[in-house]
C-alpha cells in the first residue's frame, strides 16, 4: 500500500459521523435525522452546529433521534459562515471518534436508504479517501441541482451522468460527500478566511494537490435545493456565470472566487470569468453591477477585503 491509499489504515467496520451546519431550519433539520435514522448502514452520531437567530430545541432533536444515533449539539452564537461552521461540525466528529466523516448541508437529505451504503462500498472498492453521490433536485430527482460540465457543454439532466458510473476527481463536498478521517490531516479543514461560498473549491483544488483518490459515484444522490436562479446564460450550453441573490452574498462570492482562482492559477476559470461577466452585465446595461463585480473580484485577486460578518 502507499502513503496516499486510504486502506491502509482503513478500519474494517468504520464509524460514520455526520457533520452539519445548520441556521433557523428546524423543518429541515428534522427531515434530515429521518432520512438519517432510515440509512441501511447505520450512522453513528449527528454532529450538529447551530449557527441560527434562535438556538434549535435540543430535548426535541434527541427525542426525534431515539437513540437511532447519538447527537452532539453545538451552539454557535457567532456565525462562523460555512467554512467555520463546517470546520466545527467536522472537529467535532473527529473528536467523537469517526474514522468516516459524512458532511451534509442542513437542507440536504439522502435520496433513499441505501444512500451511505452505496458510498461506503464505492469508498472501499475503488479504495477512495472522499465519495460523493449525486445532487438532484427535490422538487424533480431527474435534475441535477447545480450545473455540470461534460464534453464541453452544460447539463442538468442526471440521466447523463447516470451512465457514466463514476466520475473520478470530481465532488460536491458539503451536500453528501463521505471523507475518511485521515483527508482532513492532509487537506485540513475548510478555509475559515473564505467564510461563505468558495470555500468548497478552495477544498477541492488542494485535495486534488494531495493526490488523494476521491469521485463521485452516479447511482446514489442527495437531494438539495437547486442553486438554478444563480445561473445566467451568457452562451446556451457553453457559459454561464452565477450571480447569487443579495449583497451579502454576492460580496463573499465575488471576493472568493477571485481569490481562489487568482491563488491557483485556474486559468480557464479566470478566462471564463473576465469574459462571462463582463458580457452578462453589459448585456443587461448593469455598469454598476459590472463595477461591483470587478472591485469585489480585485480584492480577492488582492488579498483584500477578507472578514466575518461583523
Amino acid at each position: 500500500m502507499t502513503e496516499t491509499d486510504p486502506r491502509a489504515v482503513a478500519p474494517t467496520n468504520p464509524i460514520v459521523s455526520v457533520a452539519c451546519v445548520t441556521q433557523d431550519r428546524p423543518r429541515d433539520v428534522a427531515a434530515l435525522i429521518d432520512e438519517l435514522r432510515s440509512q441501511t448502514d447505520p450512522v453513528a452520531s449527528l454532529c450538529l452546529v447551530d449557527a441560527g437567530r434562535t438556538a434549535l430545541d435540543e430535548a426535541a432533536l434527541r427525542e426525534q433521534i431515539a437513540g437511532a444515533f447519538k447527537l452532539h449539539y453545538r451552539r454557535s452564537v457567532a456565525n462562523l459562515g460555512g467554512a467555520g461552521g463546517f470546520s466545527l461540525a467536522i472537529l467535532t466528529a473527529l473528536a467523537s471518534g469517526a474514522d468516516q466523516v459524512w458532511l451534509m448541508d442542513d437542507d440536504a437529505h439522502p435520496e433513499d436508504p441505501d444512500c451511505l451504503r452505496v458510498l461506503r462500498t464505492a469508498a472501499r472498492e475503488r479504495g477512495l479517501a472522499v465519495v460523493s453521490p449525486l445532487i438532484v433536485a427535490p422538487q424533480d430527482h431527474d435534475l441535477l441541482s447545480f450545473p455540470f460540465r461534460l464534453d464541453g457543454g452544460i447539463t442538468h439532466r442526471r440521466e447523463d451522468l447516470v451512465p457514466l458510473g463514476f466520475i473520478d476527481s470530481y465532488a460536491n463536498f458539503f451536500n453528501g460527500a463521505l471523507m475518511d478521517e485521515s483527508v482532513f490531516f492532509r487537506v485540513g479543514l475548510p478555509d475559515l478566511k473564505l467564510f461563505l461560498r468558495g470555500d468548497e473549491v478552495d477544498f477541492l483544488v488542494r485535495l486534488r494537490k494531495s493526490g488523494l483518490p476521491f469521485g463521485t459515484v452516479t447511482t446514489t444522490a442527495v437531494s438539495h435545493p437547486p442553486g438554478w436562479d444563480e445561473e445566467h446564460v451568457v452562451i446556451p450550453g457553453r457559459l454561464q456565470v452565477l450571480i447569487p441573490p443579495g449583497e451579502f452574498k454576492q460580496r463573499h462570492f465575488f471576493r472568493n472566487r477571485g481569490y481562489v482562482s487568482w491563488r491557483y492559477k485556474r486559468v480557464v476559470q479566470l478566462g471564463a470569468d473576465v469574459i462571462g461577466y463582463p458580457a452578462h452585465y453589459l448585456k443587461n446595461r448593469d455598469l454598476t453591477g459590472l463595477l461591483t463585480w470587478a472591485r469585489l473580484y480585485g480584492n480577492g485577486i488582492r488579498g483584500r477585503g477578507f472578514g466575518g460578518p461583523r
